[in-house]
């Protein structure tokens, strides 16, 4: 019975080492659905190859909490395996139906526990409490919170004398209709350089700023060739009607992938 109850006790780590992994990647930004399945194929060592495993291990602490679950996995398996080779092997048939019963009970229990809802809230709750306490493992993956992998970027381009956007007001260039946010400026006031982070609308653009935007690629780099002018205003319509094309292609699509 020593073998039987060994095995039963590797299967409950394995589920408690698996939802520690969940945890720890759901920490790092992952979705909960994602981080669970992705920690479960990385202690099973099934190896799946999608694209969210390619970005699970582009990132240095996911692919070490990947790394540890593999290795505890590999360890956790070949337990398994001998442990209940080891519950069976010598006994008579009766001797092993009664523990093949014991096996089946006990299975049944650890399957009921790990599906429960309730000890599941209850264990990620713990081990949040306890990875926040012991590590530093929370860290946010700002490359996929602001969607740089889906079209959208971060840059920075130098506002020219002859550029649409100098000498105007935030709040007069609408750039948010255009899908763009100005992020931050740099400037430079009697030789120093200022740093205006968040600016409000009432920011007025000045030639020679620094602008850091967000927003799709493309969007961006087309204002930072507009010019003053005309052409410039009729630039800036078409960059809204563009947008809002887009906008409705994403709300037919259900979503913002």
């Amino acid at each position: 019975m020593i073998a039987l109850m060994t095995f039963l006790l590797v299967i409950l780590f394995s589920i408690i080492v698996v939802r520690v992994g969940t945890v720890a990647l759901k920490m790092t930004g992952l979705a909960r659905d994602v981080a669970a399945f992705q920690a479960q194929s990385a202690f099973s060592g099934v190896g799946f190859t999608t694209s969210e495993s390619e970005y699970v291990v582009s990132h240095p602490v996911r692919r070490r909490i990947i790394r540890i679950l593999m290795l505890l996995g590999s360890a956790g398996l070949t337990s398994a395996m001998a442990t209940l080779v080891l519950t069976f092997i010598g006994r008579t048939p009766v001797e092993m139906a009664f523990r093949g019963l014991w096996l089946a009970l006990g299975l049944v229990a650890l399957y009921v526990f790990a599906r429960s809802k309730l000890v599941d809230r209850g264990l990620s709750w713990v081990i949040e409490r306890g990875l926040e306490r012991w590590t530093h493992i929370r860290v946010y993956d700002y490359e996929q919170l602001l969607g740089l992998s889906k079209g959208f970027t971060i840059s920075q381009f130098k506002v020219r004398g002859d550029s649409w956007v100098a000498g105007k007001k935030l709040r007069d260039l609408k750039l948010d209709e255009e899908g763009v946010l100005v992020l931050s400026i740099y400037r430079k006031v009697d030789g120093e350089e200022k740093f205006v982070g968040a600016p409000n609308g009432d920011t007025e653009v000045m030639a020679g700023d620094v602008l850091v935007c967000y927003g799709p690629e493309e969007a961006i780099l087309n204002l930072s060739k507009r010019l003053k002018g005309v052409k410039g205003d009729m630039e800036h319509a078409e960059a809204i009607a563009r947008e809002r094309v887009r906008e409705e292609l994403r709300r037919l699509s259900g979503g913002y992938d």
